[in-house]
């Protein structure tokens, strides 16, 4: 499986399916709790904010969730975790199964987040950004009480503005750089990365949360990025002007973030390094995952309160994890 077009720069395929999900069912799918099955990988990052907005707003007993394990082939993620290798709702192998059942002749990519029909087995979109807006505006009658508003009305256009440039020069800034092909495509993304990342921290300098005073949805898509920064991007994906943790305003806002119910207790950062790093051979071709970094800074006090904010608004911070969607012992400093 080859990630880089030699001589070329990375450019995504972005051509996801795009039905969606919705209270009066317009696209033929209503919301309606548990018919739909949410399928992630620990490793995505993608996927990590269906995960974290899915915890933030109570949508567990609504939208149930299958985890594929952190690596995967040319023909898709896999179900490896689960006992015989199958998701146990689904019945399935492979994530593929699920796109092949809505579409025999399906030629894009087999990507995670996607929400699968359980009754007939049938992806019914992998639009990640479209997903995690739909179940704050959507599902909202399954919302748990004190779930906070993570896309409010009076602030959209600003977080709509922020998600954009933030997808463009740091979300996908980093697979740009990562998987270029050339010295220049490389270079180009790297010095937009940086500029963005030093244009979020100043903007950070004086606010705790991205846009407004709570968290947002904005705050959810920079995040995971930022918490794979230096296990993978850094080194990875050669983003190495700086580490996060060399950047003090951006790594006490992602400390405050990751020490939120609902952010960092979601985090596998064993899958993030394996996926990464065993998948991506043309950029890692020993396939030898690393040892470090030393993940103990992430519980380390960040001093952010000092700025005022209230991080659910308000709402409440969510119960704990359910033990069976628990990240493993060993796989994150909230359990070391």
């Amino acid at each position: 499986m080859s990630y880089v077009s030699p001589g070329e720069g990375y450019s995504r395929d972005s051509r996801y399916i795009t039905t969606r999900i919705t209270a009066d069912g317009r696209d033929g799918f209503a919301v309606e709790p548990g018919r739909y099955r949410l399928v992630v990988s620990r490793a995505c990052p993608w996927a990590s904010r269906a995960v974290i907005v899915r915890r933030l707003l109570g949508l567990e007993t609504a939208l149930s969730m299958a985890i594929a394990g952190p690596t995967h082939d040319e023909r898709s993620w896999t179900f490896d975790l689960d006992p015989g290798g199958r998701d146990p709702v689904l019945g399935i192998e492979r994530q593929q199964e699920a796109y092949l059942a809505r579409d025999p002749g399906y030629d894009r990519g087999i990507t995670v987040p996607a929400i699968v029909d359980v009754p007939t087995g049938r992806v019914v979109s992998n639009a990640f950004a479209q997903m995690t807006i739909d179940m704050s505006l959507e599902w909202r009658p399954y919302h748990r009480d004190g779930a906070p508003g993570l896309y409010p009305p009076a602030l959209r256009s600003e977080i709509d503005a922020v998600n954009e440039v933030v997808y463009r020069d740091v979300n996908n800034g980093v697979y740009r750089a990562g998987f270029a092909g050339s010295q220049e495509s490389y270079t180009e993304a790297y010095e937009r990365l940086f500029a963005r990342l030093d244009w979020l921290a100043e903007r950070l300098e004086r606010s705790r949360y991205l846009v407004g005073d709570t968290i947002t949805e904005a705050d959810v898509r920079l995040f995971t990025t930022l918490v794979r920064f230096d296990a993978v991007y850094h080194g990875h994906f050669k983003c190495n002007r700086q580490k996060l943790s060399e950047m003090p305003v951006l790594w006490a806002y992602a400390r405050d973030l990751f020490q939120t119910p609902g952010f960092g207790d979601t985090v596998d950062f064993d899958h993030i390094k394996r996926h990464y790093y065993a998948v991506h051979r043309d950029i890692n071709p020993t396939g030898i995952v690393p040892v470090g970094p030393d993940l103990s800074g992430w519980i380390k006090p960040h001093d952010r309160a000092a700025l005022g904010g209230r991080p659910f608004g308000d709402g409440t911070p969510p119960e704990p994890v359910a033990p069976e969607e628990a990240v493993p012992t060993g796989h994150t400093p909230l359990t070391a």
